[in-house]
């Protein structure tokens, strides 16, 4: 009996075909890998460039940014930037702002600070002992900054700022303060503004007792005062207690830096007997108490010399000439320093 031919595939037939599917999966693993290896080496090489700023407009999509990152030669090709953000999940995160890119950086590295939002700080100090003709210029040279107020110096300013007094002098705390592209100089001085009411207050709970002031806006003028006569730290206490004896007494400051506000941001130049008696609000050799408002934007010190003043007798000091003061209780004694060290 003939038996029937059986048509069905030799099972070691299959194998090739096995065989074909595992090589055409390892070459493609094999390209994939070799593809990951050179987007990641591509995307990890530093690339030749100065220190530069890179500005990532609101709105940035990836493409848009790779290919800026490829204009201002900070990269080499815009497609590993595209595909590595794709693989990495920064695609979606890209922060808009001012970023500062160091010389030679990569790519990635670039991807990574725009991804986090390390947007560039930049910072302005106030220093101790300016006055608002002094903050002013010195916001002036902040281009970035934008410019809100015409004159800081200007009533406007402090309705801005909602102050509590006509003039915002002496009411921003000395200090460095940072800000990003974008912000105004209302936002800087803003952070200035509370950081003076928060360190007045605390200042304030800490004064002394028998104070020949009345609150803690009295506080910051005598401070601004003492923060100009004072050339070292350590004598504040002591000049702030002279102050207060002769405002105890009735007798005129005669503060010298009091009659030099009062003259104005011209005024240069030594003071001479007809500045002293050109009657300001400010001019403390004309008119007994404190002046109308601070002269200068006093530090931590000055204000917490000025409500805790070093218990003493004296009236008088006289500037030696080397940051150092000469004091006196009595007014023959000053006179002799007058003499002294005047010549």
């Amino acid at each position: 009996m003939i038996q029937p031919t059986d048509l069905s595939t030799p099972r070691n037939s299959r194998w090739p075909i096995r065989a074909i599917l595992t090589t055409v999966s390892a070459v493609a693993i094999c390209c994939a890998g070799a593809l990951l290896f050179f987007l990641h080496q591509n995307i990890r090489t530093p690339v030749t460039h100065p220190a530069a700023f890179l500005i990532v407009k609101p709105g940035t999509g990836l493409t848009a940014f790779s290919n800026q990152l490829v204009q201002e030669g900070l990269a080499r090709s815009s497609w590993p930037v595209t595909a590595w953000a794709l693989l990495s999940g920064t695609a979606g995160s890209l922060k808009s702002g001012e970023y500062r890119v160091r010389a030679n950086a990569s790519p990635a590295r670039i991807l990574g600070q725009v991804g986090r939002g390390e947007v560039h700080q930049r910072k302005v100090t106030i220093i101790e002992g300016w006055n608002l003709w002094d903050l002013q210029t010195r916001l002036n040279q902040e281009n970035v900054l934008l410019s809100t107020i015409a004159d800081v110096t200007d009533s406007k300013a402090s309705i801005r700022l909602s102050l509590s007094h006509g003039s915002p002098e002496g009411l921003f705390f000395p200090d460095t303060y940072f800000y990003v592209r974008g912000e105004t100089d209302i936002d800087l001085l803003g952070k200035a503004a509370r950081k003076m009411s928060h360190e007045l207050d605390a200042i304030w709970e800490e004064r002394g007792p028998s104070l020949a002031i009345q609150d803690s806006y009295q506080a910051l003028i005598l401070a601004s005062i003492i923060q100009k006569e004072a050339m070292r730290v350590n004598e504040m206490p002591r000049i702030s207690g002279v102050f207060h004896n002769r405002l105890n007494r009735g007798m005129r400051l005669q503060a010298d830096p009091t009659v030099i506000y009062g003259l104005g941001p011209e005024f240069e130049g030594r003071l001479k007997r007809r500045h002293l008696r050109a009657d300001t609000p400010y001019n403390t050799y004309t008119r007994s108490g404190l002046p109308i408002g601070p002269i200068a934007m006093p530090g931590r010190a000055a204000l917490m010399a000025a409500v805790n003043p070093l218990k003493s007798k004296e009236l008088y000091f006289m500037a030696r000439g080397d940051g150092t003061h000469q004091f006196s209780e009595t007014l023959k004694d000053h006179n002799i320093a007058v003499q002294r060290y005047r010549n």
